[in-house]
């Protein structure tokens, strides 16, 4: 079993509702709060498993804000642990989860400056690096309903952007999704093989803007018309 997400940048709308659920959810899960600093003074930050990036693609009027959720990619071959001297780092071997030891963990950081993806935060309050563990604690929790056993920024998503699967089965939803619409991993080259997967935009027809522009001259003759008339 192979879990992870896939992440639809054609639906995103960027509302950070994902990065939210998760904070909420994980300040009292695993890896223990998630430290705010000056989270009321002029330069509010903090430690976030989930961040969204905003880029503008395209020339006017063909452009298009693209809305980039990232977080842990929870990588086939994930250097973070590879490069982890305390064994805090480590990847479950029955679902590929990426997670970290908060009793092992030293806090050096040499986990983030081997993660391309920029996933890792290191808390400075407990001195430890936290990371995105894929709601763990909830995906296996037995006690609630299994329609709900699935990370918090899946099922907080209102545009329904996130899947969350397992992709060593051809059949998953997450699986299909990344067949279906060319789904790509993010920096292939490095050969990390990360497992979440990015649903490309889908293409859009060139707007007619000449046309545009005849139909709101009319529009305008027609207004001008009607005011003359009065």
């Amino acid at each position: 079993m192979r879990l992870g997400l896939v992440i639809d940048l054609d639906t995103c709308v960027g509302c950070h509702a994902c990065a939210v659920a998760c904070k909420e959810w994980n300040t009292s899960g695993t890896t223990g709060a998630l430290t705010d600093y000056d989270p009321y003074g002029a330069k509010p930050s903090g430690v976030w498993f989930n961040r969204i990036r905003h880029f503008e693609v395209g020339d006017y009027p063909h452009n298009k804000t693209i809305n980039f959720p990232m977080s842990c990619m929870h990588c086939e071959n994930a250097e973070c642990v590879t490069v982890c001297p305390t064994g805090a780092s480590y990847k479950r071997a029955e679902d590929g989860i990426v997670l970290v030891d908060q009793n092992k963990c030293m806090g050096c950081n040499y986990c983030s400056w081997a993660c391309p993806y920029g996933a890792r935060e290191l808390d400075r309050a407990s001195g430890t690096m936290k990371k995105c563990t894929l709601c763990i604690d909830r995906i296996y929790d037995m006690e609630i309903p299994e329609e709900e056993r699935q990370p918090a920024c899946v099922l907080t998503c209102p545009a329904h952007a996130r899947m969350f699967g397992d992709f060593d089965d051809a059949d998953s939803p997450v699986s299909k999704a990344v067949r279906e619409r060319g789904g790509y991993e993010l920096l292939p080259e490095l050969n990390y093989h990360p497992t979440n997967h990015y649903l490309p935009p889908r293409p859009e027809r060139p707007i007619p803007t000449e046309h545009l522009k005849k139909k709101s001259v009319r529009m305008v003759k027609e207004w001008l018309q009607q005011v003359v008339s009065r």
